[in-house]
């Protein structure tokens, strides 16, 4: 596990190397197709060095879910039991992780109906007086939810209309689901954010250079995107969305792509915090790969 820009792709390809593991992808952006350089998406020739589980799975109309993600996973790791390897999991989306080790089933799943009138109000309204109706009903989680998070407000609020309960109650009742594997939890973290910033900066950078934009141009023409699609907000997406709209420039979109990945990485470091179970490594550390593998065949 680690912050956007830590590392983990190229560590998890070199033990993929040198350790008999397949490796699972936990990322919520991978899971599209199409979507490769804003997504830092492994290029083909890595994934033929070493092949990831769950990347280009869906298009980017669809919409994959935590739950989604855990049953997918619980499926991949039995399989790669069975064939006598480990698996390894390697991402940064953080909600994925506490899916698979704790499990989702106190929350109901999504409602069409429900959906449609929250999307009927955000359209009329705006996200923010919809974060207001959940401070109203869900102090706990309107606080931890920035006002503009489109999906996750939508689905706490959808969450309390179907069942006339709190999203945060219904968590802290439900049951815990324990994996039938040993886990070492391994998390690359930075031991100078400002060279976590700088790496972000370069790479946002390099992914203007590679041609986000034109790949965002191209997934436009090939699928009937829209900008509430949650692959439309993944960071860089959103960004490139408003620039092809007129609403910033070539400055703006360099300037808030960064930002938002930023923001995006400071997230991941305060979920990994409240993890004190986590084997922590530095990220920025010279040979990466080797202080993993170090550390794994520490504690097998």
């Amino acid at each position: 596990m680690g912050p956007t820009a830590s590392g983990k792709t190229g560590v998890a390809v070199e033990l993929a190397q040198r350790l008999p593991v397949e490796l699972i992808s936990v990322d919520s952006a991978l899971v599209y197709r199409d979507m490769d350089i804003g997504t830092a998406k492994p290029d083909a020739a890595t994934l033929a060095r070493a092949p990831h589980h769950l990347i280009d799975i869906i298009d980017p109309t669809e919409a994959y879910s935590a739950a989604a993600f855990r049953h997918d996973a619980l499926r991949l790791m039995a399989d790669i039991s069975a064939r006598g390897k480990i698996p390894l999991l390697v991402g940064g989306t953080m909600l994925y992780f506490k899916a698979l080790r704790e499990g989702l089933d106190a929350l109901p799943q999504a409602d069409a109906a429900v959906r449609a009138a929250l999307d009927a109000e955000v359209a009329q309204h705006g996200i923010q007086h919809l974060h207001r109706q959940l401070a109203q009903v869900d102090a706990e989680t309107a606080a931890r939810l920035a006002p503009n998070d489109t999906q996750r407000v939508q689905r706490a609020m959808e969450i309390f209309r179907l069942t006339g309960s709190p999203m945060s109650a219904l968590l802290k009742r439900q049951t815990r689901h324990e994996l039938p594997y040993r886990i070492l939890p391994i998390a690359l973290v930075p031991s100078d954010r400002a060279q976590l910033h700088a790496r972000i900066a370069t790479r946002f950078k390099q992914m203007l250079a590679q041609g986000l934009v034109e790949e965002l141009r191209a997934l436009r023409k090939k699928y009937p995107l829209h900008s509430d699609l949650p692959s439309m907000r993944c960071v860089g997406y959103r960004q490139s969305w408003q620039y092809l709209e007129g609403e910033i420039d070539d400055a703006q979109l360099l300037e808030t792509g960064i930002a938002a990945t930023r923001q995006l990485a400071k997230r991941q470091l305060t979920w990994l915090r409240s993890m004190p179970e986590n084997i922590e490594l530095d990220c920025l550390a010279p040979d990466l790969a080797q202080t993993v593998r170090d550390a794994l065949t520490g504690n097998i």
